[in-house]
C-alpha cells in the first residue's frame, strides 16, 4: 500500500517527520532512482528502492517511546553546533543507540518531562497544535501575581505579536526567599511556541525563576529523578496515541483558594488561615449538641398508662 515518502521516512527512523519533509524538498530521496522533491509523494515500503543521500533506506524497527526527566543545562535537541551537551547524551549514557529524537521543546534552562521517539506519527500527533495536547508547568516567578494577572494568563496574552490560547493557571504557593516573596504557579498550556510560558510570565511582568514541566497529556512520573529515564508503558503508549487528556485541572474558587490575595502578606496568612466552618462544625467543637449529631428519631413507644390512686381521706 503507498504511504506517503515522509511517514516511511520518520518509521524507518531517519528523521522526524517535519525534517523528512526538509530531507525531500533539499532533494535528497531518491525513489527507484528518481530523485524526489514534491512533498505528498507516495511510496511501497519493501517494493519501491528508497534511498537517503544515496544510502538504502533501512527496514523498519520497532518503535521506541522514553520519558526523560531532563535536567537543567542540556540541549532538546540531536546534535548541537556549541558542543552543549544534548538529551541524546544522557539517553547514549543509559545506553540507548536507537535513532530517536525528541518530541517537542524544553530550553537550556528549563527541566522535567520530555518524550523521545521513533515514531513519527505519534511525534506529529503530540507537536501539531490541533490536537491541544496539554502540557502542564510547575513555574516559580518572581513576586506573586495577583488574581488579575493570574486571569490575563488563562484568558491569553500577546506574545511575538500573536495572543497565546486559552490557558489554566492557579497559585499554588508562596516561596520566601532572600530577594523577596515568589509564587509557585501550576499553569497548562495547549500550544507549545518559542519558550512560550517564559514570555506569558514575562508579558504580565513576573519573570520566571524556575521552570518544571510535569506532564505530557495524560504521562506524568513524580518518581522519576532528573537525568534518569524509562520506557513508556504500553498502556501510556496506547494512552497517547488515543488522546487520553489526562487528569482535570480545574480552577478553584477564588474565595477558598490560597494566595488570591493582592500582597505576599495577605497571601501568606490567607494560606495559614484555618478554613471557615459552619456552623453545625462550630456546634460541635463547641460541645453543644449538632443536627448531625441527633439519632433519627423513630417511632414513639406507646404511653405507660396512669396509675389510679386512691383519693386522700376527707376530714369529717
Amino acid at each position: 500500500m503507498p504511504i506517503r515518502l515522509q511517514k516511511i521516512l520518520s518509521a524507518a527512523g531517519v528523521a522526524s517527520r517535519r525534517t523528512a519533509e526538509t530531507l525531500i524538498t533539499q532533494g535528497r530521496v531518491t525513489v527507484n532512482g528518481r530523485t524526489v522533491s514534491e512533498l505528498g509523494t507516495k511510496a511501497e515500503p519493501g517494493v519501491d528502492e528508497i534511498k537517503v543521500d544515496g544510502r538504502r533506506l533501512p527496514q523498519p524497527k520497532r518503535a521506541r517511546y522514553i520519558l526523560l526527566n531532563k535536567p537543567r543545562g542540556y540541549i532538546t535537541s540531536r546534535s548541537d553546533p556549541q558542543h552543549r551537551p544534548t538529551v541524546i547524551d544522557l539517553l547514549a549514557r543509559g545506553g540507548v543507540r536507537d535513532y530517536i529524537y525528541p518530541v517537542g521543546r524544553l530550553d537550556y534552562d528549563s527541566e522535567g518531562l520530555l518524550i523521545l521517539t521513533s515514531d513519527g506519527e505519534l511525534a506529529a500527533r503530540l507537536t501539531h497544535p490541533r490536537h491541544g495536547v496539554a502540557r502542564e508547568y510547575e513555574v516559580r516567578v518572581r513576586g506573586v501575581p495577583d488574581r488579575h494577572a493570574l486571569d490575563r494568563l488563562a484568558r491569553g496574552v500577546s506574545i511575538d505579536g500573536r495572543r497565546t490560547a486559552t490557558a489554566e493557571v492557579r497559585l499554588g504557593r508562596i516561596y520566601e526567599s532572600k530577594s523577596g516573596p515568589q509564587g509557585i504557579l501550576s499553569l497548562v498550556i495547549h500550544e507549545g511556541r518559542n519558550r512560550q510560558v517564559r514570555k506569558m510570565c514575562d508579558a504580565i511582568g513576573h519573570p520566571v525563576v524556575q521552570l518544571r514541566r510535569v506532564r505530557i497529556g495524560p504521562i506524568a512520573d513524580d518518581r522519576l529523578k532528573p537525568g534518569h529515564f524509562r520506557s513508556l508503558t504500553p498502556a501510556e503508549v496506547a494512552a497517547l496515541k488515543r488522546g487520553v487528556p489526562g487528569p482535570a485541572f480545574k480552577r478553584p474558587r477564588p474565595e477558598r483558594e490560597r494566595g488570591w490575595a493582592a500582597s505576599a502578606k495577605a497571601t501568606a496568612s490567607c494560606a495559614g488561615a484555618p478554613r471557615r466552618r459552619g456552623p453545625a462544625r462550630a456546634e460541635k467543637d463547641s460541645g453543644a449538641p449538632s443536627v448531625k449529631e441527633r439519632p433519627p428519631r423513630g417511632r414513639r413507644a406507646p404511653a405507660r398508662p396512669r396509675r389510679s390512686r386512691p383519693d386522700p381521706p376527707r376530714r369529717a
